[in-house]
């Protein structure tokens, strides 16, 4: 009987210790204008660096630039890392029309590593540059890997899409 009164005694002392004040936040508005561009650019396996800079220019506020004025239709914006670069093209509003984007020796996707291992066994990509051109009209973008072969004393270019076709 002891046990039982005691355990209700320590039982009742604890449970107001955890009780929380709820506390009313702010309301708080996402708005993402950039979808698309993200939608448009986004692989599965996409190289770190490459995301990562691409998530720049879809977050950018072109409206807290210093660049930034009511009087002009449209903005150019350079974005550098080592690896590449990105020129993105904004309306007013801070939507991303068109980017042109060049990255040097990233990550290749699966699909292009496996490609290159099927039709060139025994060849190794010793420089890649990857390609993308996007447009808000069609909403999708242009990817291309420009990469450089090498087996011994051979040398051969080869130009391939993101999913691994040879162009």
């Amino acid at each position: 009987m002891k046990k039982i009164i005691l355990g209700l005694l320590v039982f009742g002392l604890t449970i107001p210790t955890f009780a929380q004040d709820v506390e009313q936040l702010a309301e708080v508005w996402i708005i993402a204008t950039n979808y698309k561009y993200l939608s448009g650019t986004d692989a599965e396996d996409e190289a770190l660096p490459v995301e990562l800079l691409q998530r720049k220019v879809a977050t950018y506020d072109i409206k807290s630039s210093d660049i930034y004025d009511d009087e002009y239709d449209h903005y150019e914006v350079a974005f550098y890392i080592p690896e590449g670069k990105i020129l993105a093209a904004y309306d007013k509003d801070g939507k991303v029309l068109r980017t042109v984007e060049k990255f040097k020796n990233v990550k290749l996707p699966v699909a292009v590593s496996r490609s290159i291992q099927k039709r060139f066994p025994g060849w190794t990509v010793t420089k890649d540059v990857y390609l993308v051109n996007y447009n808000d009209k069609s909403g999708k973008a242009k990817k291309m890997y420009k990469l450089r072969l090498e087996n011994g004393d051979k040398l051969i270019k080869v130009k391939t899409d993101d999913e691994g076709k040879f162009l």
